[in-house]
């Protein structure tokens, strides 16, 4: 039998009445990962439906100026413009083979809300996706693709209104509908099997850039963290090849010393979030803090994924954290020397790497997973940015 946990990570903390639910996925996914069939029709998917294999992109003008051979992993090209697709067209074929008919799901930089809507269209399914009222207001433009692909958007006016209570929404709508409704959870968070079965569907990043760097060593391999699930797709591949620096960059929002950040792994505290045991931004009293912050509704999240957790505990993985301010420079950077315009989130790792020059690969290229592209954070950036 399969371990539930990562370490002392992960588990599955959530009511009874989930707990057949979970029991039937984590069979069901066991049963359809070895089928061949299953299997194909994803595969066909990715590659005709999302654009599978994403390019392995040399960036000269960027390698100039960090001083060492830089690759970017362009999942910003996949349909929808984030690497969310793969997970959640996975997770609609098995929902189908679970004889689901209806998705939920809950979204904060609305990339993950949009993937899911996509799937859901191309399957028929009828989708449900939960968004903080925060983050529906500075990714506007994701709800219109939500709604225009069918999906009807909820809009969370609880807590701090961003991601932590859209998912708070979204496994209430799940409790409620438990016998015909496939919750696709967007990171690798929450109760088990889910951790782990994002992290796999999201593995096939890792398993391209190895293949697509050939001879090329790769010396560091460095993602953004929210919830993780981009940096677990690109690390997995890696993770016992000592060679190869693995980092992970969280949101230090205005500041770690300011307290209004998201560095869950470097400030925070082992608790119970969403149905999973990691580190938790909370009070002495087991609650949420409410100023959780980043510039980034995708890492605006006061947790963290159990196996990036035990990954730090075991220092297989460097964790680190950009600045708004970095990672602004970093978004900024790429689109005027690369003409590539990333997502906030994918900017935390190219302006942390920009503003730390002591962070660089012993041997060989380094590989920034560009998780998505920064369409929908145009009105929210050009609110910051003056041109």
């Amino acid at each position: 039998m399969r371990s539930k946990y990562f370490g002392r990570f992960g588990g599955q903390f959530v009511p009874e009445i989930l707990m057949n639910a979970l029991a039937e996925l984590e069979a069901s996914y066991r049963q359809l990962r070895r089928d061949r069939r299953f299997r194909g029709e994803l595969e066909d998917l990715l590659k005709h439906y999302a654009g599978r294999p994403t390019p392995l992109f040399h960036a000269k003008n960027l390698s100039r100026a960090l001083g060492y051979r830089t690759f970017l992993k362009r999942e910003d090209l996949l349909h929808t413009g984030a690497h969310k697709i793969n997970n959640t067209l996975g997770q609609v074929l098995l929902a189908r083979h679970m004889n689901k008919r209806r998705i939920v799901a809950e979204t904060g930089a609305g990339q993950h809300g949009v993937a899911t809507a996509a799937a859901a269209a191309l399957m028929g399914m009828p989708c449900v996706v939960y968004m903080g009222k925060v983050d529906t207001e500075r990714q506007a433009l994701n709800v219109y693709r939500m709604k225009l692909m069918g999906a009807e958007v909820r809009p969370v006016t609880s807590g701090s209104q961003t991601l932590k209570d859209a998912i708070n929404e979204a496994i209430r709508d799940w409790i409620k509908n438990v016998r015909d409704t496939h919750y696709i959870l967007g990171s690798v968070v929450g109760p088990y099997p889910y951790p782990e079965m994002v992290r796999d569907f999201q593995s096939v990043i890792g398993r391209e850039t190895r293949r697509q760097l050939g001879r090329t060593p790769c010396g560091l391999v460095a993602a953004c963290v929210g919830g993780g699930s981009n940096a677990m797709g690109i690390f997995h591949e890696f993770i016992k090849r000592p060679g190869t620096k693995l980092l992970g960059v969280e949101a230090a929002g205005h500041g770690i010393s300011t307290g209004k950040h998201a560095a869950t792994l470097l400030k925070g505290t082992v608790g119970i979030l969403h149905g999973a045991k990691s580190y938790v931004l909370q009070d002495r009293w087991g609650q949420i803090k409410p100023d959780v912050h980043s510039v980034s509704a995708g890492l605006d999240y006061p947790g963290v994924g159990p196996e990036h957790a035990s990954l730090k505990d075991s220092r297989r993985v460097r964790y680190v954290a950009a600045t708004d301010k970095e990672a602004l420079h970093g978004f900024r950077y790429l689109s005027e020397h690369e003409g590539i315009i990333p997502a906030l989130e994918s900017s935390h790792a190219i302006g942390y790497l920009l503003t730390h020059s002591r962070i660089r690969p012993k041997r060989g290229a380094c590989v920034i997973c560009l998780s998505g592209r920064g369409d929908k954070d145009m009105e929210h950036a050009s609110r910051i940015i003056r041109l």
